[in-house]
């Protein structure tokens, strides 16, 4: 599964992301500039899915979203 590194990198690195927390099976992400969210590489890390609607990237996880938001919580 995608390690938290993964998961920043691919929603364009620390200076990116406004915001993130886990819920059930994803985490929901607010990012400054949605055009540098590679979703390839999020995929490619382990997300079963990433849906995108403007600045809101919800990416598909499974059950451990919740541990995995605070890991990429600790990076930020």
């Amino acid at each position: 599964m995608a390690s938290a590194e993964e998961i920043v990198s691919g929603l364009g690195g620390a200076d990116n992301i406004v915001e993130v927390e886990g819920c059930i099976t994803r985490l929901r992400t607010e990012v400054r500039d949605p055009s540098l969210v590679d979703e390839r590489a999020l995929r490619a890390s382990g997300a079963h899915g990433v849906v995108m609607a403007g600045t809101i990237v919800q990416v598909v996880v499974g059950p451990e979203a919740d541990t995995l938001a605070d890991d990429v919580q600790d990076l930020l």
